[in-house]
């Protein structure tokens, strides 16, 4: 038990006394070690490179307010998937789809891909929701590209998911795939580093990515507006409120929540404790749906729809990038810049590490 002796431990219980009884006590240890800032998370893809792809030809129809199910009917899911495949031929600096998707996912240590556990993170909150065809795209993938068993594909929101498999069907998924809805909830307690500081220093997460059972995760938002604390706006690293209990991230110091828990290894990956550097990366994409996007949020119907997609590896500068160049410069959506400025600071960078001049890289042009 770290930081508590053995005296304060039997002081401590005596005064609980019989109230102990039958609710057994579970110490989460303090990280030993948090994420060593500017250290390299994904081995394969840089990790700051961020690319982006506006094409109107992805939706049939221009209904900005459309709500998800005629956002369905529109999208042309051929397109869709043509240029999520660009997408990752950009990240991955090659012109070949199949061996950029190989590169973007790292196969875990000592397992085959058959046995690989992928966990897809969804937002499911109020009624913007991922794009059937972004969604079947990746799922197609991992299963066709890649060679994970559908069955071991979990899509959730442990927050917002109940019924998301009835209210929010995805169409055209691998047969097998599990809509998991809440998937049993946020519940296991783990330790959150610095810059959060609640006393305990641990926070509830999801099951899964606490115990260690889900090897790859893979975060597909939206773009939406929020509250100014968080920038004004919500996407991937926002996105893991749904992952962590989000109540935190609604109290003061909401902010130091959403960037450490963006720095655990429930997100990041099993970390060497003693360096801080990520052994293996579990979370190997961030993808923002903004086929439809709004300037407020996070409730209510798109206000745009802006026929744009976008992805990187790295949680913080893909949600920077996208906050500072697609929904302040082309939008029109400007975002809280001090708390914007954070998702690069906090993570140990600036804007002058951003490859291409700090510019969302064009997959049309390379």
């Amino acid at each position: 038990m770290d930081g508590v002796t053995r005296r304060g431990f039997i002081k401590k219980t005596m005064i609980m006394g019989a109230a102990i009884t039958g609710f057994p006590t579970v110490f989460i240890p303090k990280a030993r070690a948090s994420w060593a800032r500017q250290t390299v998370v994904h081995p394969n893809i840089d990790n700051l490179r961020v690319v982006g792809v506006t094409d109107p030809s992805m939706t049939s129809g221009v209904e900005p307010r459309a709500g998800w199910t005629r956002q369905n009917e529109l999208v042309v899911t051929d397109m869709v998937w043509e240029n999520m495949d660009k997408l990752a031929s950009t990240l991955a600096k090659t012109r070949n789809p199949k061996e950029a998707w190989q590169a973007i996912f790292v196969k875990p240590p000592r397992k085959s891909w058959s046995d690989t556990v992928v966990a897809i993170k969804t937002n499911n909150i109020s009624l913007q929701h991922t794009r059937s065809a972004v969604m079947a795209k990746i799922c197609h993938t991992l299963t066709d590209v890649i060679g994970v068993k559908p069955r071991n594909i979990h899509i959730y929101d442990a927050i917002h998911g109940k019924r998301m498999g009835s209210s929010t069907p995805f169409a055209g998924l691998p047969q097998g795939c599990r809509i998991e809805d809440k998937w049993g909830g946020i519940r296991r307690y783990t330790a959150v580093p610095e810059p959060w500081t609640n006393p305990e220093g641990k926070a509830r997460c999801l099951d899964h990515l606490v115990d260690g059972s889900v090897d790859i995760l893979i975060n597909i938002a939206m773009c939406k507006g929020h509250s100014s604390r968080f920038g004004g706006f919500t996407m991937t690293m926002k996105n893991h409120f749904g992952t962590f209990l989000p109540s935190h991230g609604h109290d003061r110091g909401g902010q130091d929540y959403l960037l450490a828990i963006n720095q655990t290894p429930e997100i990041l990956g099993t970390m060497d404790k003693r360096t801080g550097k990520v052994l293996y990366p579990r979370q190997q994409l961030c993808l923002v749906d903004a086929l439809w996007a709004s300037k407020g949020g996070p409730g209510g119907n798109p206000s745009a729809q802006p026929n744009f997609l976008a992805m990187g590896v790295m949680s913080p500068v893909v949600d920077y990038l996208l906050a500072t160049r697609f929904r302040g410069e082309k939008m029109g959506w400007q975002p809280n810049k001090k708390a914007t400025r954070r998702m690069l600071t906090d993570f140990g960078l600036s804007e002058d590490d951003l490859p291409a001049g700090g510019k969302i890289i064009d997959a049309k042009s390379g």
